[in-house]
């Protein structure tokens, strides 16, 4: 796969958290309007119009893989890493990712409760993987961006990625505290959010700026 076909893939995940964006709205609009400040996201898979963010759980898990995917075609291009061994060092923070990525897949197979009823076998694995998933989307966006001085093209994006990825891990760390809350809709809403950001943002940055920075080589 050559530069132009990565940068391609770059532009599909940014479509695909648009798409995000746009069925998460729908699914809160319809019913049974479940509060988005106090009430988890994974609550609008639970009712007559549930599978429109079931459908979306899919989407947030296979964009994710597609950008994981994209971002190792784009290291692994000659000249790109500023050593050898930079390679393995991306593979910890892309691993992390992963787990938000399949996790994401996962939470639209094993759906939650509905709320105050008791506790499934699928609502007890949806809430596993959800927390894992969520902690696998903060460290891997941290983990990635303190990489990204390594690589030629992402050293420039690595100010504002590691601004996003800690403020991805600020925000699971004030979920986990408000976790059942009046706000816990909100922070959870606000935690994916970030992770999603981190994701477009390093996806726009390779998709506008890679082919232009490799153009001329490695910068020395």
């Amino acid at each position: 796969m050559g530069d132009k076909d990565t940068r391609r893939l770059f532009w599909v995940v940014i479509a695909g958290v648009v798409l995000y964006v746009l069925l998460d709205a729908v699914a809160q609009l319809l019913p049974p309007h479940y509060s988005p400040i106090r009430d988890a996201e994974s609550d609008l898979a639970v009712g007559p119009y549930g599978y429109v963010m079931a459908i979306n759980f899919l989407n947030s898990g296979l964009l994710s893989v597609v950008f994981l995917y994209a971002l190792g075609k784009f290291v692994a291009m000659p000249g790109e890493l500023a050593s050898p061994g930079a390679g393995g060092r991306f593979r910890t923070g892309s691993l992390a990712l992963w787990v938000w990525g399949v996790g994401a897949i996962l939470l639209a197979i094993f759906p939650t409760d509905v709320p105050a009823t008791p506790v499934s076998w699928h609502g007890a694995i949806h809430l596993v993987v959800a927390i894992l998933a969520f902690i696998g989307g903060a460290l891997g966006t941290l983990l990635l961006s303190l990489r990204f001085s390594e690589s030629h093209t992402l050293r420039g994006a690595k100010g504002v990625a590691l601004a996003i990825a800690v403020l991805s891990v600020v925000l699971l760390f004030v979920l986990l505290g408000s976790s059942g809350s009046r706000i816990g809709g909100l922070t959870e809403r606000l935690f994916l959010g970030s992770v999603l950001l981190w994701i477009t943002y390093v996806s726009a940055y390779l998709a506008w700026h890679s082919k232009a920075l490799r153009g001329s080589g490695p910068p020395s």
